[in-house]
C-alpha cells in the first residue's frame, strides 16, 4: 500500500502518521488465526486467567491467536484511550479486523454518514498497523443493485487502510453477474470479499440451545473461497462438538495452504455456536495448516490460565 500523508472525507480532513507494514517485509509465511471477541465467560478461569482487569484482557487473549474480530465497534465507536489500550496490550504485528459501526453500514447504508465515519476513524488511529483492515459489513438486505453505492463509498474512504466487505444477499452468490460486478467493484479499490461460511452449521439439525440460535441468526449462503488481494480473510462457523468443526474446516485447510504457497497473507476466524472452545480450535487450525507448511511461524504460547507454582 502507498504511503499515505493526508486523506480528505468529506468537508474533514484526516491526518495519518504511520505506515502501514508492506505484506512482503512483514507477513511472509505468516499464518493469523483468532475469534470474534478475547474476552468470553465460558474462557475465564479454564483458558485466561480470572479475574483480570479489562486493560489486560487483550493482552492474556493475544498470547493465544495473534487475531480478531473487532465486533464490538459495530455496536458503538469507541473513545480514543479505549484504542491505546488496545494498541498497548498487542504488538504491531497483532490484526484487528475492526467493523465499521452500524450506524454507517446498516442505518445510513453507505451515504450521509461522513461525521460518523470521520469519528470512528479518528477514535481507531492509535491503532496503526493493528487495523489490519476495515470491514464493512453490509445487511442481508444490501442487494446488487446497491453495488453502485458501495463503488462509490470505497471511493471516497482514505487510502491509509485496507478493507473487506461482507455481504450477505444470496444473489451476490448465486448470480454470476452480480457476483463479478461486486468483484470489479472490490477489485478497482483493492478491498477483499470477505466469505463467512456457515456450511457445517446447517449440514444437519442443530443439537444444542446455541446451535438452534445460531439457525435463527446466522446467513445460509454457499461456501466461497477465492481471494481478491493478498490478504485474504475468512470467517468460519463450524459446531459445538469438535469433530464437525474439524471435518467441516478441511476445504479450508487446503485453500489456506494454497494461499500461503501463493504469497499470500491469510487471517482466519474460527466460530462455534457457543465459542466455548473457540481458542483452541484456532489453534489446532493453525497447526493443521502448520503441519502442512512447517516452515509458517509458530503461535506464542499461552499464558497460563492459573498462577505457576514451585511445585
Amino acid at each position: 500500500m502507498a504511503p499515505h500523508t493526508d486523506e480528505v472525507f468529506g468537508k474533514g480532513r484526516i491526518h495519518r502518521s504511520f505506515l502501514l507494514p508492506t505484506f512482503d517485509s512483514v507477513n511472509s509465511m505468516r499464518l493469523h488465526v483468532g475469534c470474534a471477541m478475547w474476552t468470553h465467560a465460558p474462557w475465564q478461569g479454564r483458558f485466561l486467567p480470572h479475574p483480570l482487569p479489562p486493560k489486560e484482557r487483550l493482552r492474556a487473549y493475544a498470547t493465544w491467536c495473534n487475531a480478531v474480530e473487532g465486533n464490538t465497534t459495530f455496536y458503538a465507536t469507541p473513545t480514543r484511550s479505549t484504542v491505546e489500550s488496545w494498541a498497548q496490550q498487542t504488538a504491531p504485528d497483532f490484526r484487528l479486523i475492526v467493523k465499521l459501526p452500524k450506524s454507517i453500514t446498516h442505518e445510513h447504508r453507505l451515504t450521509g454518514a461522513d461525521e460518523e465515519l470521520r469519528s470512528f476513524l479518528d477514535a481507531i488511529e492509535p491503532l496503526g498497523p493493528r487495523a489490519h483492515a476495515l470491514w464493512v459489513q453490509l445487511p442481508g438486505s444490501f442487494a446488487p443493485a446497491d453495488v453502485g453505492t458501495l463503488a462509490g463509498f470505497l471511493r471516497r474512504l482514505p487510502r491509509s487502510y485496507s478493507y473487506a466487505v461482507e455481504v450477505r444477499h444470496r444473489a451476490f452468490f448465486d448470480d454470476p453477474r452480480s457476483e463479478h460486478r461486486l468483484e470489479r467493484v472490490l477489485a478497482t479499490a483493492d478491498a477483499e470479499w470477505i466469505p463467512f461460511d456457515t456450511t457445517t452449521l446447517f449440514q444437519s439439525p442443530p443439537t444444542s440451545d446455541a446451535e438452534r440460535e445460531a439457525w435463527t441468526k446466522k446467513p445460509r449462503l454457499p461456501r466461497r473461497s477465492r481471494a481478491l488481494t493478498d490478504h485474504p480473510i475468512v470467517r468460519y462457523l463450524g459446531r459445538d462438538a469438535t469433530a464437525p468443526t474439524v471435518e467441516g474446516w478441511q476445504p479450508w485447510i487446503a485453500t489456506v495452504t494454497d494461499w500461503l504457497r501463493e504469497g499470500r497473507s491469510p487471517t482466519v476466524f474460527i466460530h462455534t455456536p457457543d465459542n466455548a472452545d473457540a481458542l483452541t480450535l484456532a489453534r489446532r487450525f493453525h497447526d493443521d495448516v502448520r503441519a502442512r507448511l512447517p516452515e509458517i511461524e509458530a503461535l506464542p504460547e499461552p499464558m497460563p490460565a492459573e498462577p505457576l507454582t514451585l511445585f
